[in-house]
């Protein structure tokens, strides 16, 4: 039954917004016209298309203008979902796609339930998220200023050959000798090393306000109960529970590796069942860390001092939980390499399990009062 009056489908644009409206008695969606993408012309729609006050169900797809349509629609006391565009059901013949069948089918779609709903996060969750990406794509940019600095210096003949890695304090002192005949190139060489030192204090700047920003964070407890897992330290932590929110929403374990695609791929047809690689669906920027923080476990299960330090930090019961994962996913890795598997595929075992640890250990760290907001 439906508890509607009326179905809008929103296409949004930068600067448009696309609107068809559906009536739950059914029929076909029909055309309300295109209003500039602003707060105001929201405004003025919602009074139209509910001028009696009556409460309208919206639906727009997820995508770079953000959420600011969804706390503005819900604001105002009506219903708004955020729509999965990669699971918006689709007719294969159709070859036709412009603003005015996108807002009519998401408006049709909506009436009958058959749209998927993104989680999503309040402002200050969203603000920490906007945190770690920053300084997720600073650390890009510095492996970027990294890469150009060593490509010139191997243009030139200059080879680094101490048998110590790089980018230590032994490395920028050799840097610091390295001369070149002209002095253009001189000067060229000094920029790529401050652009790697620019970029190097950007990231720093940012995992400081990390640090700053657990302090006032309400899932504060969450990251340091993710923290006693080994491999997961400040920045893995902190872009898990940046980017998934509340974690306890999932129902099971599994539905979480589902959302993060760390589940094999299937193709199976009458008796032919045939599994591929993992989906890659969902969230990419903690598909990344767990994968990097899996890596961790090839070694033999061991409490370090550091990782004793941070354990200490939470309850007996995660820490309980961070110990049982260590000695399962350390037993798991050393098994499946002596099976022979790649050490990618490897670590993409081992991400999925520790997903479910993640999972449990939120459920015993998050905040009750996070859980009711979640759940109202």
């Amino acid at each position: 039954m439906n508890q509607f009056i009326k179905y809008v489908g929103l296409d949004t644009h930068k600067d448009t917004i696309a609107v068809a409206v559906a009536d739950a008695s059914g029929g076909r969606p029909r055309f309300y016209g295109e209003i500039a993408n602003t707060s105001e012309a929201l405004s003025q729609l919602m009074k139209k298309i509910s001028p009696s006050g009556e409460i309208v169900s919206y639906c727009y797809e997820a995508g770079p203008c953000g959420y600011g349509i969804y706390r503005q629609i819900s604001d105002s006391g009506h219903d708004c979902s955020v729509v999965a565009p990669s699971l918006i059901p689709t007719k294969p013949g159709d070859r036709v796609k412009t603003d005015r069948r996108d807002c009519e089918s998401l408006a049709r779609l909506h009436r009958v339930g058959e749209l998927t709903s993104v989680w999503v996060p309040d402002q200050e969750q969203e603000a920490i998220r906007d945190l770690t990406r920053a300084r997720e794509d600073m650390k890009h940019l510095e492996r970027q200023a990294r890469q150009r600095l060593s490509a010139f210096l191997l243009r030139h003949s200059h080879r680094y050959d101490s048998g110590k890695s790089k980018w230590t304090q032994a490395y920028w002192r050799w840097l610091e000798h390295v001369k070149f005949n002209h002095r253009v190139q001189q000067i060229v060489f000094q920029e790529y090393i401050d652009s790697v030192k620019q970029q190097q204090q950007r990231v720093a700047d940012l995992e400081q306000a990390m640090h700053e920003a657990m302090a006032d964070w309400t899932l504060a407890p969450v990251v340091e109960g993710l923290m006693a897992l080994r491999g997961c330290r400040l920045i893995t932590a902190m872009t898990v529970v940046a980017e998934l929110g509340d974690i306890t929403r999932f129902d099971s374990p599994r539905q979480l590796m589902k959302y993060l695609g760390l589940v094999p791929s299937e193709s199976s047809s009458g008796p032919k069942t045939r599994r591929g690689g993992i989906t890659k669906t969902g969230n990419g920027h903690v598909r990344r860390v767990l994968v990097e923080a899996a890596w961790c476990y090839r070694f033999p299960a061991r409490k370090t001092k550091a990782l004793q330090r941070r354990a200490e930090q939470t309850s007996e019961e995660v820490q309980a939980i961070a110990w049982k994962a260590q000695k399962r996913l350390c037993g798991r890795y050393q098994a499946l390499s002596n099976r022979g598997l790649p050490v990618q595929k490897t670590c993409t075992a081992i991400a999925r399990e520790l997903t479910g640890f993640i999972w449990a250990i939120a459920c015993e760290t998050m905040p009750q009062t996070h859980m009711k907001q979640a759940g109202s």
